[in-house]
């Protein structure tokens, strides 16, 4: 129960792998196992328990989920170099709320494999609201999961949320006793983190970094930012959910973003942070489908929308007194990245591609990959770029189709943190426009874009440019940072 005394277990360091989470393959159409087939082998999924123990410095905790009949799940996430004196000084019901919701929404990476169509909560209790919200995040952060296995969500009863001890009251929450004023930033290795820290750095905002799973990329950039404190979290999956991907079992996206804020807010209450600053942008709100009458959007958990009704459920149900919000999200990615390119530092050291995550470099054949040339090209300029990338994109031919379903021009826009399709094209033709400067001719990705994607809109100069100059007033930037970002703007030229 979420009221019972937080559990703490003495014991060391038992080495537990620091690994990331492995890329989970989907398996093929032709050997993955029935879609009802798994749901009724396994008609639910139980969130059992979660146990909380000191490993050395650490706090380890280890979460117990059934996929019924028999499959045990026990994942584990460490969270390294706590100050333990303000950790016991924590109401103990507090402390187990923090973690019952890093649970729940671990919860969605396990319930995955075979859509259970119930997920039964067995480790605490929420009231009928939150579990309005978490089916709202489930229905919309697992939209591409659905697309991608050919899911109807909208068949009555796919799947349920069930609080096994419904309680409507109100649960341990953390309050400050008196403004912080310290920003915790979740860190990773690519861009948008690199020109929030570098914001908050020149702005002389006091400010730690908590990275994930880090790679040598988030480092450096929190390095470059010089944080007060580098904060290191290790979420390890457990081995049998890839066994079963191995086996056929359903696979797909998670709102892993969702995951990171809650990540975010038991951390900043953990180390004495107020604030929560995420690096999500305006861009994020487009989608990437339709597909059974609603819009999939890859990037849901980043989107402004989640932004706003995460920050409801955290100040009700967490704490009110830590502030979530994303610092970039008045801006477009392609302003973003014409704002990064003032920082040369950042420039080689921030790494964006997924593929090549753990080696610290760019496979330079993806979507991201190509979405991060093609927005930073026109600002940086074709010899930065190579240094960048170790070759000219638009020189490979193998760029052009990545380039036609970044325009939206195949059945949907990539399942990727990318910019909108209308970004995509303000993006070429200043990227054709400052080739032409550079070097007078144009590489083949981009003669093919001339002739072959940029008539689609022919007013796309006006758009490039308005594009540049755009701020979104959808944002929950508090005051003195949205002045931050309105000045950073205005004083390079965005034309």
């Amino acid at each position: 129960m979420a009221d019972a005394p937080v559990r703490f277990y003495a014991g060391s360091d038992d080495g537990q792998s620091s690994n990331s989470e492995a890329p989970e393959r989907r398996a093929r159409e032709d050997d993955r196992l029935q879609f009802e087939e798994l749901r009724a082998k396994h008609p639910f999924i139980s969130y059992d328990d979660f146990k909380v123990e000191r490993a050395g410095e650490s706090l380890k905790v280890t979460f117990h989920f059934t996929l019924e009949p028999h499959i045990q799940f026990k994942p584990e996430v460490v969270f390294e170099a706590v100050d333990w004196a303000r950790v016991e000084e924590l109401d103990a019901g507090l402390l187990n709320n923090l973690f019952f919701h890093l649970g729940l929404i671990e919860t969605l990476s396990y319930w995955k494999a075979a859509c259970s169509p119930e997920i039964l909560i067995r480790a605490g209790s929420i009231s009928e609201e939150q579990r309005e919200w978490w089916q709202d995040l489930l229905l919309h952060g697992m939209g591409e999961y659905f697309y991608v296995n050919k899911i109807d969500y909208t068949q009555p009863g796919l799947v349920k949320i069930r609080s096994e001890s419904r309680s409507d009251n109100q649960p341990h929450r953390y309050e400050a006793a008196r403004p912080i004023d310290r920003s915790l930033v979740l860190t990773s290795g690519g861009k948008d983190t690199a020109l929030s820290l570098q914001l908050l750095r020149a702005a002389g905002k006091d400010f730690g970094c908590l990275l994930l799973n880090p790679t040598r990329a988030a480092v450096e950039l929190a390095q470059l930012a010089g944080p007060q404190e580098l904060l290191i979290v290790r979420r390890t999956i457990d081995p049998t959910l890839l066994e079963l991907n191995r086996a056929g079992y359903l696979n797909g996206h998670t709102p892993f973003s969702a995951y990171l804020a809650f990540l975010g807010v038991i951390r900043a209450i953990l180390g004495g942070y107020d604030r929560v600053i995420v690096s999500n942008e305006r861009s994020s709100d487009e989608g990437n489908v339709e597909f059974l009458g609603s819009e999939v959007n890859h990037q849901y958990s980043k989107s402004f929308r989640f932004e706003r009704k995460f920050q409801a459920y955290v100040a009700r149900y967490i704490s009110p007194s830590i502030y979530y919000f994303s610092l970039l999200r008045p801006l477009y990615d392609i302003q973003i990245s014409r704002l990064l390119a003032e920082y040369p530092a950042c420039l080689p050291v921030f790494k964006s591609c997924n593929r090549n995550q753990q080696e610290n470099s760019w496979c330079g054949r993806c979507p991201k990959c190509v979405s991060v040339y093609t927005m930073l090209y026109p600002f940086a300029g074709r010899d930065r770029m190579i240094d960048i990338f170790g070759k000219d994109l638009f020189e490979s031919a193998e760029t052009i189709p990545l380039i036609k379903e970044l325009a939206g021009l195949t059945e949907h826009k990539p399942f990727e943190c990318v910019g909108t399709v209308r970004e995509t094209f303000a993006a070429l033709h200043l990227s054709l426009r400052r080739a032409h400067s550079d070097q007078g001719s144009l590489p083949p990705a981009l003669q093919f874009c001339r002739e072959n994607v940029l008539p689609l809109n022919p007013e796309i100069v006006e758009q490039a440019l308005s594009l540049m100059r755009a701020w979104g007033e959808e944002h929950a930037l508090p005051p003195a940072y949205e002045t931050l970002v309105k000045a950073q703007l205005k004083r390079i030229d965005l034309s």
